[in-house]
């Protein structure tokens, strides 16, 4: 009898949520209980460079669930990068139940060299090789980090992201949804309370590997609630883009009762798909003549294309009826460049579909 109750108390204790622990400690950050810790995840060199990610613990004086807020796998993304920074200070610990990790810019060498979507270090996307590999690049490695330190101790997973600087987004939230009733609906009312408009559905099987590189479809097939949300376009950080992020952010946390914060959902959102993109097979440069936001017929012109002596080389056409959701909002062309994205509008949010 005595071992069976040993047996038990152990296996508690190994199930023990995190968040009630005294001191939470992420990478070089440790923080006890009503304290913010400032800190980094630490990748040493192997093969290729090190590297430090920036992250912050926000641990409250109540235990409570542990929400992570992650930007940045797009370094030059900034007004997500900014939110997350100014969001920090936002929360005081001493009012805040349970736990909220901050990595507010896991691509620093995108951010350090201005480099678009890849880490010019290995030129591999930060958003694309969940759960990493500790032996592999340095992107691999830095997800191997944000995984075992940043995603396995959360509940719950929001991942910021913007227009690019070659890109001129409308804000917009991600429902990604798994077909798991009680995951979906948790995920849905986050993106209610989180508060932009237009929100992309797009369901996934997370027993396909496929589904589950990016952050958010890693995160959802380990069970937890995952939410993505983009404001910010074309390099640019203004304190309308940044604003929104950071209030969703509070929104989130009302929500789940961490914070202090009445929070009314949205009455209703635009539904709209992931669209269909438009990619050019060859460099040169790109002249929009449709904006971002606009609601255009299939097959309308919404930019053309020249040569680097101003030649026009081509229109580019919609090619479905929907919004554009982003459209390129810079001259530079090069071979598999996105340059436009256009959504079709849902009449109603529908029912799960197994893709």
């Amino acid at each position: 009898m005595r071992t069976t109750i040993l047996v038990l108390a152990t296996a508690l204790s190994m199930t023990a949520p995190r968040q009630d622990r005294q001191t939470m400690t992420v990478g070089t950050a440790k923080a006890s209980r009503g304290e913010v810790a400032y800190g980094e995840l630490q990748v040493p060199p192997n093969g290729d460079d090190g590297t430090n990610v920036p992250v912050a613990v926000i641990h409250g004086a109540k235990p409570g669930k542990v929400v992570a807020f992650i930007a940045g796998s797009h370094g030059t993304e900034y007004a997500s990068t900014v939110a997350l920074t100014r969001l920090i200070a936002g929360i005081d610990p001493k009012t805040l139940s349970g736990t909220v990790i901050v990595a507010p810019l896991l691509n620093v060498a995108s951010f350090e060299q201005m480099t678009v979507h890849l880490n010019p270090i290995d030129r591999k996307g930060m958003n694309a090789g969940y759960p990493g590999r500790r032996d592999g690049s340095q992107t691999e490695r830095v997800l191997a980090k944000v995984t075992t330190e940043v995603v396995d101790p959360a509940d719950v997973i929001i991942d910021l992201h913007g227009g690019d600087i070659d890109e001129d987004l409308r804000p917009y939230s991600y429902l990604t949804r798994t077909g798991v009733a009680e995951q979906d609906e948790a995920a849905r009312t986050l993106v209610m309370v989180f508060g932009l408009d237009h929100v992309i559905v797009r369901d996934i099987d997370t027993a396909n590997p496929a589904s589950t590189r990016s952050l958010s479809g890693y995160s959802l097939s380990k069970g937890k609630t995952a939410i993505v949300a983009e404001a910010g376009r074309s390099g640019t950080v203004l304190a309308q883009d940044v604003g929104v992020l950071i209030n969703g952010c509070l929104n989130v946390l009302g929500s789940l009762k961490m914070i202090p914060r009445s929070v009314k959902p949205m009455a209703r959102a635009t539904w709209i798909t992931g669209g269909s993109r438009v990619t050019t097979d060859k460099a040169g440069m790109f002249f929009a003549t449709a904006m971002r936001d606009s609601i255009v017929a299939k097959d309308a012109v919404v930019g053309y294309t020249t040569d680097y002596l101003g030649r026009k080389t081509g229109d580019i056409r919609s090619p479905v009826a929907g919004k554009i959701t982003f459209i390129r909002g810079v001259p530079s062309m090069w071979p598999a460049a996105t340059l436009v994205n256009v959504s079709p509008l849902l009449p109603s949010l529908p029912p799960y579909k197994k893709p």
